[in-house]
Formats: structure tokens, C-alpha cells, sequence
């Protein structure tokens, strides 16, 4: 294999990176117009979802390429904090204090970033996460902040509120790093049998994002989450 095949993976892994950074800056500029007319925070809920799907991407051509290395599963993770942990952290805080949350939460936010490097350290050394995991994902967890934002945006003014804030920080920061056990999207077949959950989320994920938009998010990685707690037959 030559070091241009070799290092595919790689390249894509620094487009999660890239689109994290981005993500974080374009936060940072709030509710100023940017690109195409476009809001900064809309830009900011587009580059995590360039950044997610080039993560889904890396290890999909990893595997297609054969290309696999503690480098690029290194890079992985290095990536994944800034774009999963670090560009969330950031769009809610600016996207609390744009809600008029209070001040202190827009601060703890922190929980974000801190439980998701716990989550990756852990996944790097377990070697029990081949085909599921064990704590929600940091991409998942992404996400659901992308869809928290979208709401508190828009004038869900009940989303802005201390408490629910905070239930939702612990409740899926806690998560990241809980023993529960949660399906991959990996297929080794394309059928239903053996990939119900899969296909079960998948199915969902476009009827939320058509009802709700980008908020649709949130309940789509709850409705992940609930997959795997009551529908466990196949895993």
C-alpha cells in the first residue's frame, strides 16, 4: 500500500478536525450574518455535521482501504474532542447566553468537553467497543447539543431555564460516560434480521429532521438512546 492510500483515512479524520474549528468559530460570531445569508450559529450546526460525517466517513474507508494505525486512531480521537466535546461546548454557551440563559450556565457548560475527553480515553483502551459501545458516543452527544441550541434559537424559552439546562448537562454528560451499552451504525449485513436498531434509527432520523428541523436532533439521539434501553433482543 502506497503512503497516499495509507493516509486517506488520515485526511478525512483532519476534515472532522477542520470542521470543528470552523464549528467554534463561527459560534463565536453569535447571530451575525455569515455566507449565502446564512446566521453564524446556522454555519456552526453545519460544520459539526460535516465534521460527523467525516468521522463516519475516516473509518468507513479504514476499513474499505485497510489503511488501519494507532496514528489514525489516535488522530481520531484528538479530533473528535475538539469537534464532539470542545465546538458544543462552545455553541451553547453562546447559544445560552443569546437565549438570555443565566449567566452560570452558560459556564457549565465545561461539563461537555470534560466527560467527552473521559469518554474517549476510555474508548481508546476497551477493547470491548468493537460492534457496540459502552456510554453514548461523543458525536451522539454532539448532536444533541446541535438540537438543544436549534431550540433555545428559535424562543424555546423553557429550554433556557437553569434547571432544565442543567438536567440535560448531567443527564447526557453523565451518559458519555456510563457502563450502558449502545449499538453501533456498523452493518455486517444489510439485512433487517441482525440490524433492526439500525435500521429503526436510521428510518427515524429523516422523519424527525422533516417534522422538527435541526432540532430534531436532540430527540433523534434520544430516541438512540431508547433503542438501546428497551430493544436490546438482537444486541
Amino acid at each position: 500500500m502506497n503512503v497516499i492510500t495509507r493516509n486517506i483515512p488520515n485526511a478525512i479524520t483532519c476534515l472532522n478536525l477542520a470542521g470543528g474549528v470552523m464549528a467554534i468559530l463561527c459560534a463565536s460570531r453569535g447571530a451575525d450574518t455569515l455566507w449565502c445569508g446564512l446566521s453564524a450559529f446556522m454555519w456552526a450546526f453545519i460544520f459539526i455535521g460535516i465534521a460527523a460525517v467525516a468521522d463516519f466517513l475516516d473509518g468507513f474507508a479504514a476499513r474499505l482501504l485497510h489503511a488501519y494505525s494507532e496514528l489514525g486512531k489516535e488522530l481520531d480521537s484528538l479530533c473528535d474532542m475538539v469537534s464532539f466535546g470542545v465546538a458544543p461546548a462552545v455553541i451553547m454557551h453562546y447559544s445560552l447566553a443569546a437565549a438570555g440563559a443565566p449567566e452560570w450556565t452558560t459556564w457549565a457548560v465545561l461539563l461537555i468537553p470534560v466527560c467527552g475527553a473521559l469518554r474517549l480515553a476510555r474508548f481508546n483502551i476497551d477493547t470491548r467497543q468493537t460492534t457496540s459501545f459502552i456510554g453514548l458516543p461523543i458525536p451522539a452527544n454532539a448532536l444533541f447539543w446541535v438540537g438543544y441550541s436549534s431550540l433555545c434559537l428559535q424562543g424555546a424559552e423553557f429550554m433556557a431555564e437553569w434547571y432544565v439546562v442543567l438536567a440535560a448537562l448531567l443527564a447526557v454528560s453523565l451518559l458519555m460516560v456510563s457502563p450502558m451499552r449502545l449499538f453501533s451504525l456498523k452493518f455486517k449485513t444489510w439485512g433487517w434480521r441482525g440490524n433492526r436498531l439500525r435500521w429503526l434509527l436510521i428510518i427515524t432520523a429523516p422523519v424527525l429532521l422533516f417534522c422538527m428541523g435541526i432540532s430534531g436532533l436532540m430527540w433523534l439521539v434520544i430516541a438512540y438512546v431508547l433503542y438501546g434501553l428497551f430493544d436490546r433482543g438482537e444486541e
